[in-house]
């Protein structure tokens, strides 16, 4: 299942890092960050909890860019 996120990210180098350490996440099974549109899509692993992968991305987003953001609906 895929799913739509709104970011907040400053510059493509840092989209980039988002992106990285999305993919690296347990329970992400692909991810897309699209700087100029300011979303990440994220596609998770078969029975994932969604909820849970997410925050496990935020954290991980924020480590390799603390002013980041993802909105977790």
């Amino acid at each position: 299942m895929k799913k739509t996120y709104g970011i907040e990210v400053d510059c493509a180098a840092c989209a980039n890092k988002m992106e990285t350490a999305a993919k690296k996440t347990e329970g992400v099974k692909d991810c897309t960050v699209n700087f100029m549109m300011q979303r990440m899509i994220v596609e998770f692993q078969d029975n994932a909890d969604r909820n849970a992968v997410m925050e496990n991305v935020r954290k991980n987003c924020k480590r390799v860019e603390s002013d980041c953001e993802v909105f977790i609906q």
